[in-house]
């Protein structure tokens, strides 16, 4: 039995992937989206994890970083980045991983090269800071945070800079963004655009350039609001599906040992979300 802890879980269509994904390999195992509200709850849900008989868990919005203490052990990247976003269970041990800007380095990269991007990112989570530390490790070359909480903005800034060298520099969010010139990797990392309320980014669109790559993290819907307009605008666009499918064979092959097929994934994705004839081989 596998899972994920997060507030809210109903729109994400993890569990329906998983589940095609586990069918497909004619594994005897399920995955069950536990919506955890508080502190409270999530200490209470974890130290159930053992009992229970879990071999896994993911950890989405908004527990990646509270829900560090509760763990036994920890990896590298969590080290450097400050959050997990999924578990292994291990002889009774409840071991945290990250590798959230693992996936999102992926996908972006069957787009454009890293290399020497210079990256805005909207908002600073659990997510977000582990994305921007991995596309630092993997060759921005300046990365702009812009976050409502100067705290946080700031924090995750010095993080980068402390686990890559890559300058990093925080920026208020005050109505609506203007990006950066020079800007040549636009990314949401917030929850704005997700289902079902759909509620637009405030951007100023003039201040990006039609060659920015412009990336969301939202998983439902694939198309948000944000990446919508970006695509009338001529940017070429990279959504949180993708990133979704490939952090997620990841931890499907660490969870279980065995390798999947990107295709698997991406036709359990595309028939979870409605998108028939999407993913077929």
């Amino acid at each position: 039995m596998t899972g994920m802890l997060g507030h809210p879980v109903a729109e994400n269509p993890i569990d329906r992937m998983f589940d095609a994904v586990y069918a497909h390999h004619g594994l005897p195992w399920q995955f069950w989206k536990n919506d955890i509200a508080s502190e409270q709850d999530l200490a209470l849900a974890v130290q159930a994890l053992r009992p229970l008989g879990y071999k896994g868990m993911a950890i989405t919005v908004p527990w990646k970083v509270a829900v560090i203490p509760l763990l036994d052990a920890v990896d590298d990247d969590v080290r450097a980045i400050g959050a997990a976003n999924y578990m292994t269970i291990e002889d009774g041990r409840l071991i945290g991983h990250n590798n959230d800007g693992k996936g999102v380095v992926k996908a972006i990269a069957k787009v454009a090269p890293l290399q020497g991007q210079r990256v805005v990112m909207l908002g600073a989570g659990g997510a977000g800071r582990a994305m921007a530390v991995e596309l630092a490790w993997a060759g921005a070359s300046h990365l702009t945070l812009i976050t409502r909480r100067e705290e946080q903005g700031r924090e995750v800034a010095e993080t980068v800079t402390r686990a890559s060298g890559v300058p990093a520099e925080w920026l208020p969010w005050q109505g609506e963004v203007a990006v950066p010139a020079g800007t040549t990797l636009l990314m949401n990392a917030t929850h704005l655009g997700c289902a079902p309320e759909l509620e637009p980014v405030p951007m100023l669109w003039n201040t990006v350039d039609p060659g920015c790559v412009v990336v969301d993290v939202i998983t439902n819907p694939r198309i948000t609001p944000f990446l919508a307009t970006a695509r009338e605008r001529g940017c070429p666009i990279v959504d949180g599906v993708e990133m979704l499918v490939q952090l997620a064979m990841q931890i499907f092959e660490q969870w279980t040992g065995v390798t999947p097929e990107e295709g698997v994934f991406q036709r359990a994705v595309a028939e979870a979300l409605g998108e028939p004839g999407r993913g077929a081989a």
